[in-house]
């Protein structure tokens, strides 16, 4: 059996990953009876947020690059979940709205994600959790 480096356990890199894959996990769970993955449901909120986004502008807001975003996007056309539309001005320009089944579904899947936050912060005090979105945020 190969034994693992000592200081393994108080790695940074190791903590936070092993931190995503739980919390990553537990919501891909709640999003599973919907047909939606963690990405997609960002992508969702974001455009919740700012319908009429160009995919580059939706990139921006969450912090992911094109390469990653364009994919999903077709996915979710696809699966009917986003509506592309032609800019008016731009033709050469998509915007990016919400579906009606997107727009269905909007209440139950910010509440899915509000109890994955609830789950992952629950062991925290209400001090422990602000703490540690503040570290997290100055990660970001």
């Amino acid at each position: 059996m190969t034994k693992l480096p000592e200081d393994l356990p108080d790695c940074m890199v190791f903590l936070l990953g092993k931190a995503y894959q739980k919390a990553h996990g537990s919501f891909k769970k709640r999003l599973k009876k919907y047909g939606l993955t963690n990405m997609q449901h960002l992508v969702l909120e974001g455009l919740w947020y700012q319908e009429g986004m160009t995919a580059a502008e939706l990139c921006k807001l969450l912090i992911i690059d094109k390469a990653t975003v364009s994919g999903i996007l077709e996915r979710m056309a696809d699966t009917g979940w986003i509506i592309k539309k032609q800019n008016p001005d731009d033709g050469r320009v998509q915007q990016l709205y919400p579906s009606e089944k997107a727009t269905e579904f909007k209440n139950r899947l910010i509440i899915e994600r509000k109890e994955a936050n609830k789950e992952i912060l629950k062991k925290f005090s209400l001090e422990e959790q602000l703490l540690l979105k503040r570290l997290l945020r100055d990660l970001i």
